[in-house]
């Protein structure tokens, strides 16, 4: 099977609704699915965080991280009063950046598993950045800014789990198929995932999207959030460099000591946060 039968044989594949997901993903997706349900007591979400042992140990590490513990206080040691600093939205992101990790982890090739890592970090850093894009620029909800982060790239990290079955599948794509392909995949697994409507458009929008004037939309604070992490991503098309900050229009909205705090800030969220989104 050459590449370009490959590439259809997975998109057809996901255009049927036939997406392979890691059987270790159930769970979380359980508790996705709990979280939901505006009616989610916080018991029957404390249990399903206990019933898979990786989400229990990242919630923890969570809520002692600097950005959930800024006081330096005692450090928690159990998922109840994690789960409770926490709260329900932070742990919908953390479910949600172990559904999208779970992808890497059945990947056998040195190389994919190299993609894959920069993928995440490229997603980490993403998602910091979306989360205080949002509170300082384009003023949607900075938990659905980080939510929607976590998962933007979910299409990619499922072709790179696909790739060990057809080798050279993700080499050189001057044609693009990969980015045809994704496209349609990334449509089917957010749909199987169960991600909202409202941030599965935001992220199928994304490869053409044009950012609106002042930025205010979840668009726009992923398309920025993108185009300033310092991590690119290796499935990404090659882009053209950024102008000088003062000769782009978003000086307008950003000027350059705000962009530089943002940077800073976003980077001490990664660090912050690094104990459970990107081990």
């Amino acid at each position: 099977m050459n590449r370009l039968e490959a590439f259809g044989y997975i998109a057809a594949q996901a255009a049927r609704g036939e997406i392979t997901l890691p059987t270790s993903v159930n769970a979380a997706l359980r508790l996705q699915l709990a979280l939901d349900n505006p009616d989610c007591h916080i018991e029957d979400a404390i249990k399903l965080v206990l019933g898979e042992p990786q989400l229990a140990a990242r919630t923890v590490a969570l809520a002692n991280s600097a950005a959930f513990n800024r006081n330096g206080d005692t450090p928690i040691t159990n998922v109840r009063a994690a789960v409770m600093r926490v709260g329900y939205r932070s742990l919908q992101t953390l479910v949600a950046s172990l559904v999208v990790r779970q992808f890497g982890s059945r990947i056998v090739d040195p190389g994919l598993r190299a993609k894959a890592e920069q993928l995440w970090e490229h997603t980490a850093h993403v998602a910091a950045l979306a989360q205080v894009l949002a509170r300082r620029v384009t003023f949607v909800n900075p938990d659905t800014a980080m939510f929607a982060a976590i998962v933007h790239e979910v299409g990619g990290f499922y072709l790179l789990s696909r790739a060990d079955e057809f080798p050279g599948l993700l080499d050189d794509d001057p044609e693009k198929w990969a980015e045809l392909c994704e496209e349609v995949v990334s449509r089917e697994v957010l749909k199987k995932l169960a991600i909202p409507e409202t941030v599965t458009q935001a992220i199928l929008a994304l490869r053409d999207g044009w950012l609106t004037m002042p930025p205010s939309t979840l668009l726009d604070t992923l398309l920025l959030a993108n185009q300033f992490a310092p991590v690119r991503s290796p499935l990404g098309v090659p882009e053209e460099p950024l102008p000088e900050h003062a000769d782009s229009v978003l000086d307008f909205v950003i000027d350059n000591d705000t962009l530089q705090s943002i940077l800073d800030e976003s980077a001490d969220e990664v660090k912050s946060m690094s104990a459970a989104l990107l081990v």
